[in-house]
Formats: C-alpha cells, structure tokens, sequence
C-alpha cells in the first residue's frame, strides 16, 4: 500500500495537496454534493481504504472513457473535486459502498508513483468573482432558482427539497454547484462546468443548459401525450368490446368462459383420482373463476387442470390370466431368451395368486441387437398391457424425468407421466431404454431422479415437481434396456433384477432368420413366397460370412439388401416366378465375403495364441503375437492396451522368468533378449486380465520356440504364482469361439458353474472345454512337442543360428 505525507498544512503551502484518486465512471461530483458510490475496481477500492486511514480525503475526478476498466493517466481529466468520505461500506459481493462529500475544486499538479492506487498531487483552485459582475450574479441566480422550479416539475427526478434549497440559497457558487449536480446532461458538459472558476460564467452556462433541457422535457412531454391518447384508444375499444359481450349475455348467448368452467367441474366429478388432487383441483378451479379469462395466469391453471384432470389415475388393463397363452406369445414372437421369458411367466403366475398387484423392474443387460427392446414389446402384449417406451440415450436434464415448476413458462410435467397420459392406463409396460447412457450436467442428474421411480418402496408416491401430487406408479411394470452394467450407476442397480442376454449361437440365428427376419423383410419390401426364398445354406453363409455379430441386426441388414435388389429385378425385367437364394448365389447379390468363416490359422505358428475377449457387442477372438530379438531384456507392448492388459503382459513375462529352468531355459537368457508382443486390430482400445494366460503362453511359445496350436483359445487371468483365476463373460466368449470354428477352449476351473447354468448345449457339443488352475496345464495343453516344431522356423528370425545356447546342458 503506497504512503503519503501527512502533514496537510505544510502541503498546501507549498506543495499541494498528496491524495488518492478514484476515477469515477460517468458521474461528475461537484463541491457541495454528497453522493453514493459503488466501487468495484481493486485499485479504486484500495485508494479509498488507504484514504479511511488517514484524514479521509480523496480526490474525485472523472475518467474520459467510461468502458475503460484499467486506465492510465492520459484517460483522466486533471480537474476533479477534493472529497471527504463520510461512510465506508463493504458489501457481501466484495464490492464497497462510499458515501462522499465534495469539498473544493483542484487540480493535479503530478501523479505520485504508486503500484496500489492512483495517488496525486493536487492544487486547490481558486474561484474567481468580480465586483463589476454583482448585478449580472444577482440577476442569473434569480433566474436559475425560477427555471430550476419548473425544471424539477418537469423531469420529476430532482427531489422537492432540492428547489427549496436552491431559491433559499445566498452563495452563487454554491447555488451554481448544486444546480448544476441535479441537472440530467453529459458528462462532458458537467465536467466544463466544472472546470469553470469564474461564477458569472458558470452560472451563465447553467442557465444556459437549463433552459436547454427543459425544451426537450417539453417534446418528451408532447410525445407522451400522444401515446396516452392513443393508449386511451386502446382501453375504450376494451371497454366497448365488453359491453358488447354483456349485452350478448343479457340477450341469451352464453359465456364460453364459465361453460369452460363448468365442463372442467362435470369431468372433475366424473374422474376417479385421489384425495389429495382433488382438492387441489377444487382449489385451482376455484382460483380460475376469479381470474380474467384473457390473462396468463388463467391459460397457466387451465394446462395444469387439464394435465392432473387427464391422467389416467386409476385406469387399468386387466392382466392376462392364461399363462399358456402368455407363453404362446412370448415364444412366438422371440426364438430363445429362456431367462426373461421363464421370469416373465413367473411374474404373471404371481399376479395370479396375490391380490394386491406390485409392478416388477427389471432390468436386461446384453449387446445390441439381441432383441431387448422388442422383447419388452412382447411382453407387454403377453401381459395384455400398453406398452410405452422413454429413450434415456443422452438425457443430461432431471426435469425431463420430474417435470418443471408450474412456475416456469412454458412449463410441463416429466416424461414418466407425459407417457403414461399418451398409455391411457396405469399399468402399462414401461420400457426405459439405453438406461447405461444417462448423462448428467448442471441442470442435475436423471439417474438420480430414477431412484424413486425404480424403488418399488417409493415409487407409490411419485411427486412430479409439475402436478405438485403424488402420483402412484407401482403398478406399472419397468423393464430398463443397457449393453454395459458398469456405467449404471449401483443404487440404481440395486433397484432392478438384472437378467442377462447373451449373443444368440449359429443355429438360433439360423431359426430367427427362418423364422422372423426373413417373412418380416419379405412384407417390408413388397415380396411374396412367390418372388422369393432363402435356402438355409444362404442364411448359414449370411451368418458365417457378412456378419460378425452378436445379435441378428446385420443378419437383418444383409437380408433386406437381397429382398431390395430381387424388388428392383421384379419390377425392372419381370421376372417371374420365385428367385431362389442359394450359398452359391448370396456373393452375386451382396459382393464378395465380409468375414472368412473362423478367424484362428490354419496352421500351427510359434508365438501365436487364440485369447477371448469380450466386448460391448459380444465375445470376440483376439490373436496374441509375439516374438523375440537380440536385446537388452526390454518388453515391448503395441496394440493400444490398457494399463490392466500392460500389466499383465508384465505378469505373464514375469512368470515365464520364474519357470525358466523348469522350461528349460538359461536363468540369465532375457537378458540378451527383448519380447515384443503385438494385439492386431491396433487401432481398437483392448483393456482387461483375461489374457493374461494367452499372453504368458504366446511368450512362453516364442523363448522355447515351440509351436501353439491352432484351434486352441484361452481366457484366464494369470498371477505370479502361475495360478488361473477365474474370468466373466464365459458364455459370450465360448459363443464367440464356437463362431469361430474353434476345437478346444482353455478356461479357469472356478468358471465350471458358469459352464451348467449359461451355455448352450450345442456350444458345448462342439467345444472341448478343458479346465485349468495354473500355467503349466495351459503350457502343456496348448503347446507343441519341440521335436514337432521342426528346424528353421523359430519366431526369433534365422539371426539365431545357436538358439541351443538358451537352453540348459541336459
């Protein structure tokens, strides 16, 4: 904080007056005006805390450019007026309040260097008042208090005390001063005056901008006027439009208004709806009959009783009571899904027995395509119930599951109770879709919201902050769709009974294709049994060799492709009779083959291994390469890996470190070695442990240099020790396998039970599982006998020519 000197006396002798200054934004402060200032600025708040400790003087002066938030001493006029600072207040958003009093005119001699604040030397000037102009004083000082009087009536922004003030006032400097503070001009003009030391001439250019203002007073007056009339104008047809309105009463046209009243009455007392929004409909109407018909508060209240009066509260479909039925339904719409069909039927048979009927929540976690969605469809015709459906992708706004307040323009209740109006009923099948792609930002987090409309504890008194009653939700049935359950957040897991849909295996697709996708692509396209026909072997080719998938949404694709170009052959040429889809005639619709049937080799390769991943769409075959060099022990990893697969490559290399003279290895040989171990497809991210023992028996292939077999996969995370430890996702991995042409899947022996409940009993007649619980299993099952590699074909390259020399001296 700069310092100045403190004695005055001396000062303004001989060198002036050592202040702070404030640069003030569109304000001129004269001698004689008390005025409040609101100061925001870090340096003009510092000048006035600096100025509070001394003798309270500031030097107020007004700054040229009021946009200027920093300025320099260039954008400061040089006459100011020496203030003193009656009261100092800090306000709770960390700008201050002055209240200050002008003293006496100065001007600044010279800025005194200062980083805090602006600080001035300043020189008080000096008025100057001639004898000779006595008389013109007199007279203007008359004239000013005359003109101020009618000026203040007409601008109605000068304080009556202030005309008393000025016609009693006896100092023509003080009266120039005052009047001139009060008077609405630009700054520019105050700041002349008050850079004016001769009194004549201020008060002669006062009077002169006095009179000035008044005239534009009296246009704005004059305009003022106008507009008044024409207002007047305005209110007289209002007026005359109501008497019109009366009369037509008094001749026997009703009011459409109170009918309006009255029908909203006869539906409130037809509707079967809770206490508590009948009373507050009782209410709101009540509030409408005293309302003008035109206003917008009466449109507001009429939404809000159409909106509560309109729901269905306790409208119902009667559930199905034939469970045979049901299940017909289910299984004709869906080919498979056992689990959600079994727990549906399960549903309906307890709705059966109990009396009073709660809603279930479930919740179906699977890739896309497998039918979530259009399972819930289903369900909701075997239920004989409506069916409605919110899709949650994206949704960041909690207003959109709460509704808005009826305080808000444009308001409306959430789409939870939107839906069930568009229902009908209050017992619909309620699909919340994408429920894994909720999104969150300052307008709150839907997930959240969620919460009570899930719990089946609470979810009987929905409050939506639009209706502002509770509203009953429990009969409704929820089913949530997702592909990943880890972006749900887990209260909300908690809430729902997770059923999990895997990808459909080779023969399902082929059954859903026959039976489904094939009919519903033949009616989409115009396409009868007579223009058209699928031969099994086609739809096999479709599935093994143009999609690669878990669900049947590409199956789906690559058929309605075929329809529309056998369509544009009907119509083009002609054609009669069927055209016939064959295995052999799939390539001359569609082009040549997207994937080739079965990913793994077809020979057995040194350093590469099968591992099995899984992904948001399903299982997936992942090749694991590596290979060896000349070195200085370093490991390298490429393919985009997480951190969790990094580590445990390191593991599995590790571990091959521990076992080397039970391989056969020297203890000191990855010391001249460097591994490098690749995952193809590098583009796409891979994370997870499940490859860990693919990785170590891929590593372990390349230093012993014996060959991996071919149609061997693997999942199973790998430890130092060498243990296997168990892995998710089993069923759609070993799904993933069987597609590609896979013979024998190494897995963990913890995942045995996982082996009874979820996999298809085909998969498992086609798949040798082979259980493990450490490396040396794995090793000894996937690896080749070293005599059956063969020489010359080390995954190290022909640059060693000794690679005995790893070994240990039988």
């Amino acid at each position: 904080m700069g310092m100045f000197n403190l004695n005055r006396n001396d000062e303004k002798k001989d060198m002036g007056l050592i202040v702070p200054l404030l640069p003030l934004r569109d304000v001129v402060v004269f001698p004689h005006m008390i005025v409040p200032l609101f100061v925001g600025r870090d340096r003009s708040i510092s000048a006035l805390e600096s100025a509070m400790k001394y003798e309270k003087e500031i030097f107020l002066v007004a700054q040229k450019n009021a946009e200027n938030d920093h300025p320099v001493e260039e954008d400061i006029y040089s006459i100011g007026t020496v203030g003193s600072i009656i009261q100092l207040l800090r306000l709770p958003d960390g700008t201050v309040k002055a209240l200050v009093e002008g003293k006496q005119r100065g001007i600044i001699r010279e800025y005194v260097p200062n980083n805090d604040f602006f600080l001035v030397n300043v020189n008080e000037l000096e008025e100057t008042y001639h004898a000779e102009d006595k008389v013109k004083v007199e007279a203007l000082m008359r004239n000013i208090s005359e003109a101020f009087e009618r000026y203040a009536k007409m601008s109605k922004k000068v304080p009556a005390e202030m005309v008393t003030t000025i016609s009693s006032a006896d100092d023509p400097s003080k009266l120039a001063d005052v009047a001139a503070s009060h008077l609405h001009v630009r700054l520019e003009e105050k700041q002349k005056i008050l850079e004016t030391t001769d009194v004549a001439e201020r008060l002669e250019k006062i009077y002169s901008l006095m009179v000035s203002e008044m005239e534009i007073l009296e246009v704005e007056s004059r305009i003022k006027k106008r507009v008044k009339k024409q207002m007047e104008k305005t209110q007289k047809d209002y007026y005359l439009n109501e008497q019109m309105r009366a009369i037509q009463k008094e001749m026997g046209e009703d009011d459409s208004f109170k009918n309006d009243i009255r029908e909203l009455e006869k539906k409130l007392s037809e509707k079967d709806m809770s206490d508590e929004a009948k009373k507050k409909i009782e209410h709101e109407i009540k509030k409408l009959k005293m309302m003008a018909p035109m206003s917008a508060e009466a449109t507001v209240v009429r939404n809000y009783i159409d909106w509560v009066i309109s729901l269905p509260w306790y409208e119902k479909t009667k559930d199905q009571d034939n469970l045979k039925e049901s299940e017909a339904i289910l299984e004709e719409d869906h080919y498979g899904l056992k689990k959600v069909k079994e727990r549906i039927l399960e549903y309906l048979a307890v709705q059966i027995l109990v009396k009073k009927k709660k809603g279930s929540i479930l919740c179906l976690v699977g890739p896309p395509g497998v039918g979530k969605t259009s399972i819930a469809k289903s369900i909701a015709r075997a239920t004989n119930r409506k069916f409605v459906r919110l899709s949650l992708g994206g949704l960041r706004d909690e207003a959109e599951i709460r509704g808005h307040r009826r305080t808000y323009i444009g308001a409306l209740p959430g789409k939870i109770i939107q839906l069930l109006k568009k229902a009908g009923s209050n017992n619909p099948v309620f699909c919340l879709d994408e429920i894994d792609k909720l999104s969150s930002d300052f307008r709150g987090d839907p997930a959240s919201a969620l919460l009570e409309v899930l719990d089946p504890e609470q979810n009987h008194a929905f409050n939506d902050n639009y209706l502002e009653v509770d509203y009953d939700l429990s009969d409704i049935m929820f089913i949530t769709t997702a592909n990943v359950l880890q972006t749900i957040p887990a209260p909300l897991q908690d809430r729902t009974e997770v059923i999990r849909l895997a990808g459909y295996t080779e023969p399902e697709k082929l059954n859903i294709g026959k039976k489904y996708l094939v009919s519903k692509e033949m009616e989409a396209n115009g396409l009868t049994d007579a223009d058209i026909s699928f031969s099994d072997g086609a739809l096999l080719k479709l599935i093994r060799n143009y999609t690669r998938e878990a669900g049947v949404r590409g199956l789906q694709r690559e058929i309605a492709s075929i329809c529309r170009k056998v369509a544009r052959k009907i119509v083009t040429d002609g054609a009669k009779g069927p055209v016939k889809i064959s295995a052999n005639s799939v390539e001359k619709f569609l082009g040549a083959e997207k994937y080739r049937y079965g990913e793994t080799e077809n020979e057995d390769k040194i350093g590469l291994t099968v591992g099995l991943a899984w992904t948001e769409v399903g299982g997936e075959l992942l090749n694991i390469e590596s290979t060896v060099m000349r070195g200085t022990g370093r490991l390298t990893l490429t393919g985009k890996l997480g951190d969790v697969m990094q580590e445990s490559a390191q593991a599995a290399l590790t571990y091959v470190r521990s076992r080397a003279h039970q391989l056969g290895l020297d203890e000191n040989f990855y010391r001249k070695l460097d591994v490098h171990i690749h995952v193809p497809e590098g583009a796409i991210p891979k994370d997870g442990p499940s490859a860990g023992i693919a990785m170590a028996t891929s590593i372990a292939s390349s230093f012993l240099n014996r060959k991996v077999k071919s149609d061997i996969a693997m999942t199973g995370e790998i430890t130092l020790q060498g243990r296997v430890l168990p892995i998710g996702g089993l069923k759609e991995k070993l799904l993933a396998a069987h597609r590609g042409n896979i013979k024998t899947v190494i897995i963990p022996r913890e995942n045995k039970k996982n082996l009874e409940e979820d996999i298809p009993a085909n998969v498992l007649r086609d798949i040798e599982i082979v259980l493990v619980e450490n490396m040396d299993q794995v090793l000894a099952k996937a690896l080749l006998p070293a005599e059956e590699t063969g020489q010359g074909e080390t995954n190290a390259g022909v640059m060693f020519q000794n690679r005995e020399e790893l070994r240990v001296n039988a």
